[in-house]
């Protein structure tokens, strides 16, 4: 079966521009994610879209509510044929364990992670959250929480991912956006890696957008990055 590891961020506002983009791509060479801006102005028509010019889609909407909101919400997404979403773990165990009890029932059952830390955020950004400890130590520390609610895996920078893997191990999904070639620039994002330390480092998925999606040619960007890291 093929299993892209590319998934290209579609951070862009309209559904006009989201399909056409995916026309320059390849759903032989990579997945779709689709974020808040993009969802709340097209809506879950898009997703259908998606689909029908072959993508599986990442559903990144970062749940984070009471534990029954959580719980209906993937149920939802669930009924779109997503492949993967997400909640945010700061949520909590009840809403975690909700969100994942939610899809059993469902077939083929999406993909549940949950996000750690955004990368955007520096040791500056957790002290002034009131967040105590590195940011190394934070994505451990719910990461685990994930881990033991059942989810498949976690959002995570690619500098967490060889302490997450050698952790839990084989099997718990590590999803690391930041991903910057080397001759990238950073924009805002903060704890970045180049694809190929990224795998290195024990990612099983890479969140790419602007390197592609602002490239001249995103096919070419595209192919590019998966010949770095076959």
């Amino acid at each position: 079966m093929n299993d892209p590891k590319i998934i290209v961020a579609l951070d862009v506002p309209t559904s006009r521009q989201a399909l056409a983009l995916a026309r320059r791509l390849d759903p032989a060479l990579c997945r779709i994610k689709v974020g808040k801006e993009l969802f709340t102005s097209a809506g879950p028509k898009l997703v259908e879209r998606l689909g029908e010019q072959g993508y599986q889609v990442f559903l990144d909407l970062k749940f984070h509510d009471i534990p029954n909101t959580v719980a209906q919400a993937c149920k939802a997404a669930a009924q779109l044929g997503v492949w993967m979403l997400n909640v945010h773990a700061l949520g909590g165990r009840k809403m975690m364990m909700a969100a994942r009890e939610a899809l059993g029932g469902t077939w083929p059952r999406p993909r549940l992670i949950a996000v750690t830390l955004l990368t955007s955020l520096g040791q500056d950004d957790l002290h002034d959250l009131g967040i105590h400890g590195k940011p190394a130590d934070v994505v451990l520390r719910l990461a685990a929480r994930a881990h033991d609610c059942g989810l498949d895996g976690v959002v995570c920078s690619a500098q967490e991912a060889r302490a997450l893997r050698e952790r839990f191990g084989k099997g718990f999904w590590l999803v690391t956006p930041g991903i910057r070639p080397q001759e990238a620039a950073l924009d805002d994002q903060t704890r970045v890696a180049t694809p190929r330390t990224a795998l290195a480092n024990g990612a099983d998925y890479l969140v790419i957008g602007r390197p592609i999606t602002r490239a001249p040619d995103p096919r070419k960007a595209l192919e590019d990055i998966s010949r770095e890291i076959a």
